[in-house]
C-alpha cells in the first residue's frame, strides 16, 4: 500500500522545517567567522638565516601565528607570545641590543620600514641629492640595525615590511590598546599576525656564475708576441639582512652598469680595426663578491698562466655612484709600484678635468687570513697587478656594505655613475692609445663615442629592483643570462662560469612571505556570542517544535521517563 499523500506532505514540512536551524546556524557562523577576517595582507621580507663554519647567525625560524603588540607595551610584559611591531622612526638600538643579546623571550619581531627604502615603484622615483635631516639620520640608523641583526643569532622570526595607510591603522590600534594597558591577548583580543611557511630548509650546493668578454686587440703584421690585457670586472651579486630586498643599487649595481657601458664604448673602438687598441680588454662579472669574492677566485684560478701573466693591470669596480665628487684607488702593491703610479696617474689627470679627485689607499694583504676585503685583493694574491675603484675610503668589514636595505636607487645618482664611467673608459683610452699626459678627449660629450645616459638609466633601473644574493639565484637565473646576453651584444668569446659557493657558506630559503594581519574578539565576546546563539536556537527549536508536533511533545521531552516498577503495575 502507498502512503497518504498528506502525512508524505506533512512529513517533509517537518523535514524542511527541521534545517532552519541548521541554515540560521550556518549563517550566524559565517558572519562570526567574518567579524575575525583579515584586516589587511602585506608583504613581508624575512630576515637572513645563514652557517658560517657551522655556527649559525641570522633568524632560526620563519612561521608566526601570535598577538602583535607595540613599543608602548606596559613594563614587565610577557611578549613570549607576540609579535612586536616596530617601525623604523621609532626604533631605539638600546632596546633592541639588550632585548637581542639578553635573549629575552619575544614570539617575532617585525620593523616597519619606510617607502623611501622600498625597491617597488621604482620608476617614478627621483634621486635624492642630499640625504640630510630625518632621511639621513633614518638611513644611519637603518644601517646600524642591519649590521647587528646580521651578525645576531636570533631563536625567533624576524621581518621587514613597509609603512602603508593599512598598516599605520592597525599599528595605532595596537599602541592605543598597548596605552590603556590592554594589550593583545587571547583573553582581551585585538590584533593577531599570522605568516603560514614551512620551516625554512638548507640552500643545497649555492650556485655563482662568473661570466666573462674579450675584445681582442690589433696585432702588427709579424708580430707573433702575445698582447699585453687589462682587465675590467665587477662582481654583481649582493647581500643583506633582507636577502629578497638586497638590491644593491650602488654596491654594486653602480659597478656592473659602470662596465657593461665601459664594454659597449670600447666595443665601438675596437670594431674598427684603425681604432682598435694594441690591447686585448677582458671584462668580468663574477660573483660571490660578499662573500670573500669566492667567484672571482674560482675565476682567476681557471686561467691558465699564460694568460694570467699577460694582464698589465686590472680595475675592480664597486660602489661608485653616490659620491660626485671623490674617488678612492685601494690597492694593495706599493704605491711606488711602476703600474700602480701609472694606473694613478692616468685616473687623477682625467678626474681633475672631470672636475674630480682620485686619492690613494694602500692596505697590505695578509695571505694567511681568508678574509678578503676588495676583489682587487685576489688578483694580488696571485701576484697580478690589481687596484678597485671606489667612493669607500676605508675598508668594509664582513657583509659592510654589500647592498643592504638601506642601498635603494633613490640614494644613486645616474648622473655620477655617467660621470665615473667616463673617468675609467677615458683614462684606459689613453693608455691604450699612448696619449697619455694629453688632454685629448676621446669619449668626449655629445659625440658618436659619449656616455650613453639612457643606457646608463635603464640598467640602473633593472638592477634598482632586482635583489641578487647569490645562493638565492639560479643557475640559468633571467637576470644572469641578460648580463650574459648584454656582454655578447658588445664582446667576443663571451662565457659563463658556474661554480658551488665555498662549503664554509650554508643558506636557507624562505626569505620572503605574506602576513595576515587578523583583528581578534575577546574571550568575553566569543561568551556572549556563544550565549545570543545558543538562547536563539532554543527558542527556535522550541517554535518549530511547537508548531510542528505541538505543545504536549515538546513538554514530553523534558518529562523524566516513567520508571520499571510503574511499568510493571
Amino acid at each position: 500500500m502507498g502512503m497518504d499523500p498528506n502525512r508524505r506532505c506533512s512529513n517533509r514540512l517537518i523535514v524542511a522545517e527541521s534545517v532552519y536551524p541548521v541554515v540560521a546556524l550556518a549563517f550566524m557562523l559565517f558572519a562570526c567567522f567574518e567579524l575575525c577576517g583579515a584586516a589587511t595582507v602585506v608583504d613581508v621580507y624575512r630576515l637572513i638565516q645563514y652557517d658560517i663554519s657551522g655556527a649559525p647567525f641570522g633568524s632560526r625560524l620563519a612561521g608566526i601565528n601570535h598577538h602583535a603588540s607595540s613599543l608602548s607595551f606596559a613594563p614587565g610584559s610577557d611578549l613570549s607570545r607576540s609579535v612586536l611591531v616596530v617601525p623604523l622612526r621609532e626604533l631605539n638600538m638600546t632596546f633592541v641590543r639588550e632585548y637581542i643579546s639578553k635573549r629575552q623571550p619575544l614570539g617575532a619581531l617585525l620593523f616597519l620600514l619606510p617607502q623611501i627604502f622600498s625597491f617597488e615603484g621604482e620608476e617614478g622615483s627621483g634621486y635624492v641629492s642630499s640625504v640630510d635631516g630625518e632621511v639621513d639620520l633614518l638611513k644611519k640608523l637603518l644601517v646600524e640595525l642591519e649590521q647587528f641583526l646580521i651578525h645576531a643569532t636570533i631563536p625567533y622570526p624576524v621581518y621587514f615590511g613597509f609603512e602603508d595607510d593599512d598598516i599605520k591603522a592597525v599599528l595605532a590600534d595596537i599602541k592605543k590598546n598597548d596605552i590603556s594597558g590592554q594589550p593583545a591577548t587571547a583573553t582581551t583580543g585585538g590584533y593577531k599576525l599570522v605568516v603560514s611557511v614551512s620551516e625554512p630548509r638548507k640552500v643545497a650546493s649555492p650556485v655563482i656564475a662568473n661570466i666573462q668578454g674579450w675584445l681582442p686587440g690589433l696585432k702588427s703584421d709579424g708580430d707573433s708576441n702575445q698582447l699585453p690585457t687589462i682587465a675590467i670586472v665587477a662582481s654583481y651579486d649582493t647581500f643583506g639582512a633582507a636577502p629578497a630586498l638586497s638590491v644593491g643599487s650602488d654596491s654594486n649595481g653602480s659597478g656592473v652598469v659602470a662596465l657593461l657601458e665601459i664594454a659597449r664604448l670600447f666595443s665601438i673602438l675596437y670594431s674598427n680595426p684603425r681604432t682598435r687598441g694594441k690591447y686585448n680588454l677582458l671584462f668580468g662579472l663574477t660573483s660571490g663578491g660578499p662573500f670573500n669574492y669566492n667567484g672571482t677566485q674560482k675565476w682567476l684560478r681557471s686561467f691558465d698562466q699564460r694568460l694570467r701573466e699577460s694582464i698589465d693591470y686590472a680595475i675592480c669596480l664597486n660602489s661608485i655612484g653616490s659620491t660626485e665628487n671623490e674617488l678612492f684607488l685601494h690597492v694593495s702593491k706599493p704605491p711606488d709600484n711602476a703600474y700602480i703610479k701609472q694606473i694613478l696617474e692616468g685616473f687623477s689627470n682625467v678626474a681633475e678635468e672631470l672636475q674630480m679627485k682620485v686619492s690613494l689607499k694602500h692596505k697590505k694583504i695578509n695571505i694567511s687570513n681568508p678574509r678578503v676585503a676588495w676583489e682587487h685583493e685576489q688578483f694580488s694574491r696571485l701576484r697580478v697587478t690589481a687596484a678597485t675603484l671606489s667612493h669607500l675610503s676605508t675598508t668594509p668589514e664582513l657583509f659592510e656594505q654589500t647592498g643592504g636595505l638601506s642601498d635603494s636607487r633613490k640614494f644613486v645618482s645616474e648622473a655620477v655613475v655617467a660621470k665615473t664611467v667616463k673617468l675609467v673608459a677615458e683614462s684606459l683610452a689613453r693608455h691604450i692609445y699612448g696619449h697619455k699626459g694629453k688632454s685629448i678627449q676621446i669619449f668626449a660629450d655629445e659625440s658618436s663615442l659619449a656616455v650613453n645616459p639612457s643606457y646608463v638609466n635603464s640598467w640602473m633601473r633593472l638592477l634598482g629592483r632586482t635583489p641578487r644574493v647569490a645562493p638565492f639565484l639560479a643557475k640559468n637565473d633571467p637576470f644572469v643570462m641578460a648580463l650574459k646576453k648584454e656582454l655578447a651584444e658588445h664582446t667576443e668569446e663571451v662565457v659563463m662560469q658556474n661554480d658551488v659557493l665555498d662549503g664554509m657558506f650554508t643558506f636557507y630559503d624562505s626569505t620572503k612571505a605574506q602576513l595576515y594581519v587578523y583583528q581578534v574578539a575577546s574571550v568575553t565576546f566569543d561568551l556572549l556570542l556563544l550565549l545570543v546563539i545558543g538562547s536563539y536556537l532554543i527558542i527556535l527549536f522550541s517554535f518549530l517544535a511547537i508548531t510542528t508536533r505541538g505543545l504536549d511533545d515538546l513538554i514530553s521531552l523534558f518529562r523524566r521517563p516513567p520508571s520499571r516498577k510503574v511499568k510493571t503495575a
